[in-house]
């Protein structure tokens, strides 16, 4: 049975790790980090507007969503995919 929890301190962790990325990252990083924050802001503030409780996974579910649908529409030339992967895929490992 799933837990359908606010994934609170995930979302802490991840706008921790955004917010103390700066001073070591390089431009794509940043650029990354900026364009993903945008998506992972919106998948919070989305899944809280709905104010039904959700978790993690739907969280996560809820971005990957989003940056397909922005890949897909063109937004991100292959580079940029890349490096926006890569840190998705860093965050999705920080623990709730």
């Amino acid at each position: 049975m799933t837990q359908h929890t606010k994934p609170g301190q995930y979302i802490d962790a991840v706008a921790d790790y955004f917010d103390h990325l700066t001073p070591q990252a390089t431009d794509d990083q940043l650029f990354a980090a900026g364009y993903l924050r945008g998506h992972f802001d919106l998948a919070v503030g989305s899944l809280e507007v709905a104010a039904e409780p959700f978790d993690k996974a739907q969280l996560c579910q809820w971005v990957d969503d989003s940056l397909a649908k922005a890949i897909a529409s063109g937004e991100l030339n292959y580079e940029d995919q890349l490096h926006v992967q890569q840190l998705w895929q860093q965050l999705q490992l920080i623990a709730a």
